[in-house]
């Protein structure tokens, strides 16, 4: 059935494991009335394609879910970026920017939690699934991503003395210029390992 395939689409783009799974699953569904060494044989060739997809190279693996695992990786990537967001003095300068332009506040917060989604499910980097969404609807990776990178960014900020809550709507709008930086690095952190 395989080689029936390939002979009848010549110029047919690479096929992934997840397409030879699919063709032994329906060709063992075939066999229901054959003999039990033909049907063994067709289990032994999913279980060994299954452990193939398991060997594969970090790119072009399905990541799903968000767990320690994957936080820890954006807390990585969100520090990475964040830290010569905290450092630098532009920082500071576009969130009292921002602060004088509430519409822009709201299109940098936009443009940052799209540029995640844009990497997490567009961009294609890796094949990114959306599993057990908070009640039913939110995605966990970018909102484990966004939260990670919002705290990191809120903790750092102030623990660096770099925003004065004495003021607290212009430490608002700053923290939020370093949250954009943070959310891209913890999304690239998260995704580029592929886990």
């Amino acid at each position: 059935m395989l080689s029936r395939m390939a002979a009848e689409d010549p110029e047919e783009e690479e096929t992934d494991v997840d397409d030879l799974l699919d063709e032994l699953e329906a060709l063992e569904l075939e066999l229901a009335d054959e003999d039990q060494e033909t049907k063994s044989r067709v289990r032994e060739s999913i279980r060994m394609a299954r452990r193939i997809d398991e060997d594969t190279p970090v790119f072009g693996r399905v990541i799903k879910g968000f767990d320690r695992h994957d936080a820890a990786e954006a807390l990585v990537g969100s520090v990475v970026f964040g830290i010569p967001m905290v450092i630098e003095g532009g920082t500071l300068e576009a969130g009292v920017y921002l602060a004088t332009h509430p519409i822009y506040f709201l299109a940098t917060l936009l443009f940052g939690v799209s540029i995640v989604n844009g990497l997490l499910y567009v961009a294609e980097i890796q094949d990114v699934r959306v599993v057990d969404p908070i009640l039913g609807i939110l995605p966990r990776r970018p909102v484990g991503l966004l939260t990670i990178a919002a705290l990191t960014s809120l903790f750092m900020m102030t623990a660096w003395g770099r925003v004065d809550w004495a003021e607290p709507w212009i430490a608002v709008c700053q923290t939020a210029v370093c949250f954009v930086g943070m959310a891209i690095g913890g999304a690239l952190g998260d995704i580029l390992p592929g886990s």
